[in-house]
């Protein structure tokens, strides 16, 4: 397996921690991984993004620009990455926050209403967490037993009384795409 996968949007929707727990992930299936986070200097409501590579074999360089799987939780992050999916890849966008749909042709398209699932089960802020599951359903990065594991992982001490609120967001990604 050899992925590069880009996630972008605001600052504040969880960009980074969703990359982190893919790198966890693909971690701890023994894959080769690396993180790489990007953000502007106003943080919160600024942009952000995040490379994240898993591979077989060892990696490059840790920067995505050509990404096999795109997540856009924006219209700015959308508009900027679409050109740059490699033909055949796969584009995901939050459809809730994103009216525009993906332009392409030539690159699979899974629209989630993220944000929307996300505050119509009570997990307000867990946007990233629904696209992660479906994702995961649809991509299949990791093992399942991996997949939950860096989700543990991921959630810091102090918050995790969180941790079943992303599990459950998780959940409901992963139905989304059933």
């Amino acid at each position: 397996m050899n992925m590069n996968l880009l996630l972008a949007g605001f600052g504040g929707q969880g960009i980074l921690f969703t990359g982190k727990v893919i790198a966890y992930a693909g971690m701890l299936d023994g894959q080769e991984v690396s993180w790489l986070p990007s953000y502007g200097p106003e943080m919160r409501g600024g942009t952000a993004n995040c490379s994240v590579c898993v591979s077989d074999a060892p990696i490059g360089s840790p920067l995505v620009t050509a990404p096999d799987v795109l997540v856009a939780m924006n219209l700015p992050s959308l508009e900027k990455f679409e050109p740059s999916v490699v033909p055949g890849g796969t584009i995901i966008v939050d459809s809730s926050i994103v009216s525009a749909g993906v332009k392409r042709k030539d690159v699979n398209v899974i629209y989630v209403p993220a944000t929307r699932l996300a505050s119509d089960n009570g997990l307000k802020g867990m946007a990233n967490m629904v696209i992660l599951g479906r994702m995961y359903n649809d991509i299949k990065f990791c093992s399942e037993e991996a997949f939950r594991e860096g989700i543990k992982k991921s959630v810091p001490a102090r918050k995790q009384e969180l941790l079943d609120n992303n599990m459950t967001a998780v959940d409901i990604g992963i139905k989304s795409g059933e």
